[in-house]
């Protein structure tokens, strides 16, 4: 179980001692002046920046154009064809414990994060019949590395043996921000290629990384990959169990924190795209929704890549030639899908709740809801099936999504070949191509959470720290971000933040790494 440590300010972090600390930008506790901002996108990355800045005063305006929030990881209502009311979502998000900032931002409703539930493993399995899990690795590193590799089936006596160490060491050696110096110019791909990992480990280890960024390694960032291996294995204690949602994530997250930004006086407009933003004349904003103006004193923009590409297209005046043309420079990764079946039967009873595969085809993962899932539990109960998510990362632009969907239904029959036999009471099948992608050598033009313009901040997995976060925690740490650079300008005491340490734990690997690279 993590243990939680609290700090006078109320921040908390996870089990690991060695956890950074990033103190907030000193000030009042409140602001002394009115100030209005506008937060443009009601995803985890503007809910962080509008908490932030409404708990310390501030008169925030959401503006988000969806109708419901929490962007990826939002749900929405939908009906069956047997009447009944469930919600559907872009697909399984695990919540890992080294997200201090998310689960800070939680915390706000559900100070124990009960509404988060353990899953026991994260089992991965490939075709061949290899199979690995995290269940009993250690957790502190080296010993959580060495673990692994002692543990799993995918690093035979010969595999070893053939892979090149000195490849190897940066791994040993990561330190944020140079890890980006070092290897933002290799694909994770030849990162991989020049280690000599073997092809079992590589699949059902290393490119779950990956691909967790729904991107094929050999468009990837070799630097975001080693990244996220520090995050996991070499920087953190936390491990790589995780927690998921107990209940529809509307109900268990963004309902709760939506009353909590009410009640701080927030304006939440949903359904409400922005349509344009030009500076005002007096230093602030003029935010242009639904035909109406309206003027704030600074701007948050929390928007997806193409997004944040087309309302910074619509605002010509925003920032600087240089920043704009950045912005437009910033790319999406490939398609992806989710389906959701509700099958008529369950599927066999020592199913995970999540498990990632490898060379099932397009298949990277098959989730059953109802082993967690409060909502699909119950449909699970009432009809005696089985709720089942798949998903497909990285898929080609080209591809002809009905047979992508049909390959992805006959691949989890490969996978639970209890499940061929079974009818499909009904389906919904998510498409969407906005992540943003790290591509190789882009780290140095991704914009920063600062912009030419003070008043003008910018929120999102797809922004550049320069901290050791990732994913639905580099979302929620650049909302907190965005919000301490207003909160500073303004002498308000801004929010405290941690990371999993910013470089390797231990000296000795660290030193041998850097020998090694002279």
């Amino acid at each position: 179980m993590t243990v939680s440590r609290r700090r006078p300010d109320g921040t908390r972090r996870g089990r690991d001692r060695r956890a950074r600390v990033l103190p907030a930008p000193p000030g009042t506790p409140r602001v002394t002046t009115p100030r209005s901002t506008a937060v443009v996108g009601g995803g985890i990355a503007g809910l962080a920046a509008a908490t932030a800045l409404a708990e310390r005063g501030v008169t925030v305006t959401l503006y988000e154009r969806e109708a419901h929030l929490g962007g990826r990881v939002g749900g929405w209502p939908t009906t069956l064809a047997d009447g009944t009311p469930v919600t559907m979502s872009r697909g399984f998000h695990a919540f890992f414990r080294q997200y201090y900032n998310l689960r800070g931002l939680l915390r706000r409703t559900d100070p124990r994060l009960e509404r988060l539930t353990a899953l026991p493993d994260y089992p991965l399995r490939h075709s061949d019949g290899l199979r690995d899990s995290f269940r009993h690795v250690p957790r502190t590193p080296p010993w959580s590395a060495l673990g692994f590799v002692a543990l799993s089936p995918s690093f035979g006596p010969r595999d070893l043996a053939a892979m090149n160490p000195v490849a190897a060491l940066p791994l040993l050696d990561v330190r944020v921000p140079e890890v980006y110096e070092r290897l933002d110019t290799t694909s994770a791909h030849d990162f991989l290629e020049a280690v000599r990992f073997p092809d079992s480990a590589r699949h059902l280890a290393f490119e779950v990384f990956s691909r967790s960024f729904f991107a094929d390694p050999r468009q990837l960032s070799a630097a975001e990959m080693v990244l996220m291996f520090h995050i996991y294995f070499l920087g953190s204690a936390e491990g790589l169990l995780f927690d998921v949602p107990g209940a529809p994530s509307p109900e268990a997250l963004w309902q709760p924190l939506a009353a909590y930004l009410e009640g701080h006086g927030t304006d939440l407009r949903t359904s409400t795209p922005v349509e344009h933003i030009s500076p005002a004349g007096d230093g602030g904003y003029s935010v242009t929704a639904e035909g109406a103006e309206q003027r704030h004193d600074a701007v948050v923009l929390a928007l997806d890549t193409p997004g944040l590409r087309d309302l910074v297209a619509r605002s010509d005046r925003l920032g600087d030639a240089a920043w704009r043309e950045r912005v437009q420079r910033l790319r999406t990764a490939p398609p992806f899908l989710v389906s959701r079946l509700w099958l008529d039967r369950p599927v066999a009873a020592d199913r995970p709740g999540f498990l990632g595969t490898s060379g099932y085809g397009g298949l990277d993962n098959v989730s059953v809801l109802e082993r967690w899932e409060d909502e699909a539990a119950r449909w699970s109960a009432r009809t005696g099936g089985s709720v089942v998510e798949l998903h497909a990362y990285a898929v080609r632009p080209d591809a002809d999504r009905n047979l992508e969907q049909k390959r992805l239904i006959a691949e989890l029959h490969r996978v639970y070949p209890e499940t061929g036999g079974a009818a499909v009471l009904d389906a919904r099948h998510e498409w969407r191509a906005d992540c943003p992608l790290f591509p190789v050598g882009g780290h140095t033009d991704r914009p920063t959470v600062r912009t030419p313009d003070p008043n003008l901040v910018l929120a999102g997995d797809l922004v550049r720290t320069d901290l050791p976060v990732a994913l639905m925690e580099r979302a929620a740490t650049t909302g907190f971000l965005a919000a301490n650079a207003l909160l500073e300008q303004w002498g308000v005491h801004g929010q405290t933040l941690w990371t999993v340490p910013e470089k390797g734990r231990t000296a000795a690997l660290r030193g041998l790494a850097r020998w090694a690279a002279r």
